[in-house]
């Protein structure tokens, strides 16, 4: 079922992230990854949903104040200090909770991003056990098992649930408005920094391209028809748009810290919490960079596969397209010499050309994947 039918059919109240799965799921594997995720993850609350039409399964995952709290404290989520605390932002702590803004109100202490984000980080990091398994998928130890089910099919979609009263509002102050700035700040707590970073950067790079547009039009209006004309206007408008570039990157560079300061993340490590991707295999170790486990895969293994194999499959590929191509023109040739041939027919090759590049794009994909999945 698609994520708006779900939202339709059946009531989101008190829920932050949907489960669904196969209409091919058997009880045992829900009742095996229910038990799971209860005795794994107590702070979550899980509710069971059928769609009676499609007979599709869902969970129903949110969780309670205190234990939001207290996976915030977990995360390192920042938050804002009150003034009189000294401000800015902060990462959470329960033994300190009372210095943070809105602690109080468990309503808008934190954004439906953030609820959603410790749901994610709890779901994600439910690690099995040694030597247990469901069905014919053996897990390792320590290994996830949310993103590794996700990855076999045996979950089918994993993904938040809008909220329609702040969708609503959004709409009202964001889409539908009209020469207005954008509401960064709502569009931030609601989708979260890096939504809310592409906006602005999208917003700043939009005005900016006024001025270049603005003096290209002068340029072009004051410009006469004779060559020497034409070449000075060029040259003029490169020399501006070099200019133009060199601003507009560096004014950039002061925005976006400005955000990053203001949102918290201007010193925040990238992805700290983003586990191994599921297909990725390897013996356990303790990291000599963190002292915490990890699964390790040897370089010189690495290495192997990547000289006897992906190397070997790419210079294939390329070799493909390049005799592909050259067949391509080589028709394009013969077909311009017949002079009887209708001029639609002329177009063949480049038909053919265009019709190549589509199959092999789609093909390289699946092959990239192939070698990205067996090369760990």
């Amino acid at each position: 079922m698609s994520h708006k039918a779900w939202m339709k059919t059946v009531p989101t109240e008190n829920c932050d992230v949907l489960m669904t799965f196969p209409d091919t799921t058997d009880d045992h594997t829900l009742l095996w990854l229910l038990n799971h995720i209860r005795l794994g993850i107590p702070e979550l609350i899980v509710q069971v949903r059928h769609h009676k039409h499609t007979r599709v399964y869902a969970f129903f995952v949110t969780a309670t104040y205190e234990s939001l709290l207290r996976g915030a404290d977990e995360i390192g989520l920042r938050k804002p200090v009150k003034a009189e605390f000294g401000g800015g932002m902060r990462s959470f702590s329960c033994e300190e909770d009372y210095i943070y803004e809105n602690i109080e109100n468990e309503l808008y202490f934190f954004t439906s991003q953030e609820r959603q984000n410790i749901i994610r980080y709890w779901l994600e990091n439910l690690r099995a056990k040694q030597g247990e398994s469901l069905h014919n998928i053996h897990f390792l130890e320590g290994q996830p098992i949310i993103p590794e089910l996700a990855a076999r099919g045996v979950i089918q979609q994993l993904f938040p649930l809008h909220e329609q009263r702040i969708l609503k509002r959004l709409m009202k102050s964001w889409v539908q408005a009209v020469c207005e700035a954008q509401p960064l700040d709502d569009i931030r707590d609601y989708f979260g920094v890096k939504i809310a970073m592409y906006f602005a950067w999208l917003g700043f790079y939009t005005s900016a391209m006024v001025y270049p547009a603005v003096f290209g039009s002068i340029l072009y209006t004051f410009t006469d028809s004779n060559q020497t004309s034409q070449d000075i206007s060029c040259v003029v408008f490169a020399i501006f748009n070099v200019i133009w570039a060199t601003l507009f990157l560096e004014e950039w560079k002061r925005r976006g810290a400005e955000f990053a300061y203001k949102w918290g993340t201007l010193d925040t490590p990238a992805e700290s919490i983003e586990e191994p991707r599921p297909q990725f295999r390897g013996m356990k170790r303790i990291s000599p960079v963190t002292s915490a486990e990890e699964f390790y895969y040897p370089p010189w293994k690495r290495l192997l596969f990547q000289c006897l194999v992906s190397l070997p499959v790419c210079l294939a590929c390329l070799a493909l397209v390049f005799l592909l191509m050259l067949g391509c023109f080589q028709l394009q040739e013969f077909v311009l010499s017949i002079q009887e041939l209708p001029r639609l027919l002329r177009f063949l090759p480049k038909i053919i050309l265009a019709v190549i590049v589509t199959a092999c794009d789609e093909l390289y994909k699946k092959v990239a994947l192939c070698l990205n999945d067996m090369g760990v």
